[in-house]
């Protein structure tokens, strides 16, 4: 048997049957597909013609798709250990902080250096299969970040961010960035797993959407609009294992929710424009990292070199997320 997507635990079946299952699930459960590759396809880092299709009709429908069991565990503790460490120094900045929203969730990247760039995570190559697969060959990768729900404080109990779209601009009304997210440990609702609406994607118009592009709460999706929404397809807030990465489309309606455990939630976000898009931004990543980059051809990756030093010494300073620009030139 060499593939199981589901949207809740069954039986093994038969491609077809899985695939026809899923999307009947799909319709009944409300909660994103999630796809459990073969062992074959765990170790030539690609997922099947069957699969693939699989992830394909999810991006579509959905506007996300998980994929398990994608990346091993010990690199993602190695980098969980030192950003859990770096998020409490962007929390000691309080309301200095690079937080969307609300203090209790940061805007936070990982350290751009060699020690702590992993490719399975960062350019993993079954993300990037299914990226060049929706969006035409070698996706251009700009921005590199991460989105971390601390515990709560006294100051900060568990907040919710308001329901918005990352795509807080005129943009395309057709598939034009995915972003790639990889939590570091398994997400769940009482850790601030994001609520997601699925099949918002297509419902993303300025027109359903309150504040300014560029400021702290912008794309925010008017109430009015959040209500008729609910009542035909509401959101949900699913456990996703570690190890696991999630495919979702830039455009699609989310929320981070407060996390109500003791330990930080790290959640990685890598985003893919297609090769047509004209986003101008570009990565900040230190000068040991070069030959990983350049050696590679299955992305567009353009870059900012910098010391090693001043790539420590910077990452740490970033913008909160909605301060990023991605929109595309003219």
């Amino acid at each position: 048997m060499d593939k199981i997507a589901t949207r809740v635990p069954m039986p093994t079946r038969n491609s077809c049957q899985v695939r026809n299952l899923s999307m009947q699930l799909g319709k009944l459960t409300g909660y994103p597909t999630s796809i459990r590759p073969s062992e074959r396809e765990i170790r030539n880092a690609r997922l099947s013609d069957q699969n693939l299709e699989i992830a394909m009709h999810s991006l579509h429908r959905d506007g996300l798709v998980v994929i398990e069991n994608a990346i091993l565990h010990d690199c993602l503790d190695r980098l969980n250990e030192k950003m859990v460490q770096d998020a409490y120094t962007l929390q000691a900045r309080k309301r200095d902080s690079p937080y969307n929203y609300n203090p209790g969730n940061i805007q936070q990247d990982a350290p751009p250096v060699k020690k702590y760039f992993d490719t399975r995570i960062f350019m993993n190559p079954i993300a990037t299969q299914i990226t060049s697969t929706a969006l035409g060959p070698r996706p251009k990768w700009t921005f590199c970040s991460g989105n971390t729900a601390m515990p709560p404080t006294a100051d900060h109990p568990p907040m919710s961010q308001p329901v918005h779209s990352d795509a807080d601009f005129a943009h395309p009304d057709h598939p034009f960035a995915y972003v790639i997210n990889v939590p570091l440990i398994t997400m769940s609702p009482e850790n601030g797993s994001t609520e997601i609406w699925l099949g918002t994607h297509t419902d993303t118009g300025l027109h359903v959407q309150e504040g300014k592009h560029g400021e702290r709460a912008s794309g925010r999706v008017r109430i009015e609009e959040l209500e008729k929404r609910r009542a035909t397809g509401p959101p949900c807030q699913p456990v996703v294992p570690r190890g696991s990465l999630v495919v979702r489309d830039l455009r699609l309606w989310h929320a981070g929710i407060g996390n109500q455990t003791e330990i930080p939630r790290v959640m990685l976000a890598m985003i893919h424009f297609a090769p047509w898009y004209r986003n101008a931004m570009k990565l900040e990543l230190a000068d040991d990292l070069k030959p990983t980059i350049e050696n590679q051809s299955d992305l567009d990756v353009p870059v900012n070199w910098v010391s090693e030093s001043e790539a420590m010494s910077r990452y740490l300073n970033r913008g909160f997320g909605n301060a990023y620009d991605f929109n595309q030139s003219s």
